[in-house]
């Protein structure tokens, strides 16, 4: 029996050794996983501590909050300003 483009083969069964093998290995993945899991989401708390007490540590020494930035706005219209319109096509103009 051949096999025609399109068609599948049949499905080989599986041997009762092979069946535990793969279960033995998926257990050992995931377990596997949880590791690395877990590895990271302590590497992420002790970051998250760690920052914490700069920022305890800035706010207290009195160097926070900072004088904040002025905003800026985008001129919807730059050619109102005197900016020629060629270059108000090509990008954003900022004031402020």
């Amino acid at each position: 029996m051949t096999k025609r483009p399109g068609e599948l083969e049949p499905a080989k069964p599986i041997t009762e050794a092979e069946r535990e093998a793969r279960k033995v290995f998926r257990q050992f993945d995931a377990g596997k996983a949880m590791t690395e899991y877990e590895t990271a989401q302590k590497a992420l708390h002790a970051n998250r501590e760690r920052l914490k007490a700069e920022r305890l540590a800035r706010e207290t020494a009195g160097q926070w909050p900072r004088k904040p930035r002025p905003r800026r706005r985008l001129l919807k219209n730059p050619s109102l300003f005197g900016l020629p319109r060629y270059k108000a096509a090509k990008q954003y103009w900022l004031v402020g």
